[in-house]
């Protein structure tokens, strides 16, 4: 498989459970508390990799034990980590909450990932060796467009998850070849209302827009018009946190691998489905394995 290369944050998670979500100035008892890895980039990393793909992960870590912790992740993995850069910061955190139905609250400190303002020059031979590059939000978007650019240059497919959500430059956007919105950040970036046409209007100039839309699963646009839709993979959620991550890094590694958009967005749809069965964000990342057993399950 060709190399996925993946520009990103790097966090480490402590995530607590409650049977329901505080009030404004509110008190509750959490019933759990672990600390797991996390961050969009690793996340994505992690969901790719244990799809079989061949993955370099270029981020900023402090040089601490949270950045250590984080490097041994990568390493389980199988994860190329000589782009993690250790800097003078602390590594990011993310403190998450989650309720009795799965559903979180993010409060994340950037930390390392904030001093993620540029690429080095091992990180564009990185970028630009790749056959996709995958992107989000959560680093500086001085690095995340000169990523794009260095992918786009080296003939990579550009995958960019826009969140958080932001004002993202129309010369970074261009360089964009699959956006991969949820159907808040669709209808945020578009201002379009109606998440399907949010995903329409956001393609454009050649782009793919792919818009997850939780329980309804997923859609494909292309040219201004919805091409495909992808039926969602009923499951009882145990915890959301980096079902997106699932999706977005099981939809680089596919493609990587040479399957069409559409091939890729339906084994994208079980990882992220098996994803949220199952507690923590890197952790719950499934297997190529798991990912085959359940579309064989799913074939007529």
């Amino acid at each position: 498989m060709k190399r996925v290369c993946v520009v990103g944050s790097a966090n480490v998670d402590t995530v607590v459970r409650v049977d329901r979500h505080p009030n404004g100035g509110e008190t509750v008892v959490a019933t759990d508390r672990a600390r797991h890895a996390g961050g969009k980039g690793l996340n994505q990393a992690v969901a790719a990799a244990r799809l079989g793909a061949n993955v370099a992960l270029r981020a900023r870590i402090g040089d601490d034990p949270d950045g250590a912790f984080l490097r041994a992740v990568l390493i389980t993995d199988s994860i190329d980590p000589s782009g993690v850069v250790a800097v003078d910061a602390q590594t990011g955190t993310a403190d998450i909450a989650v309720d009795a139905a799965g559903e979180n609250t993010i409060i994340v400190y950037p930390g390392a990932n904030g001093s993620f303002t540029e690429l080095t020059g091992d990180d564009e031979r990185a970028v630009a060796h790749a056959a996709v590059v995958l992107l989000q939000g959560e680093i500086p978007l001085t690095a995340v467009a000169a990523a794009a650019q260095a992918g786009h240059d080296g003939g990579a497919t550009v995958i960019l998850t826009p969140a958080p959500v932001q004002p993202f430059p129309a010369s970074l956007l261009d360089l964009v070849d699959v956006l991969v919105p949820n159907e808040h950040e669709a209808v945020q970036l578009a201002g379009v209302d109606d998440p399907l046409g949010a995903a329409c209007a956001l393609s454009s100039e050649g782009r793919t827009v792919v818009v997850t839309l939780g329980a309804s699963g997923s859609a494909i646009a292309r040219g201004g018009a919805i091409t495909s839709r992808i039926a969602a993979i009923p499951t009882r959620p145990v915890d959301t946190t980096g079902a997106g991550d699932a999706f977005v890094g099981a939809l680089g590694a596919m493609l990587a691998l040479g399957l069409s958009i559409e091939q890729a967005a339906e084994t994208a749809s079980v990882a992220a489905a098996l994803s949220v069965s199952r507690a923590g964000a890197s952790e719950s990342m499934p297997h190529l394995d798991e990912v085959n057993a359940l579309l064989a399950a799913r074939q007529p």
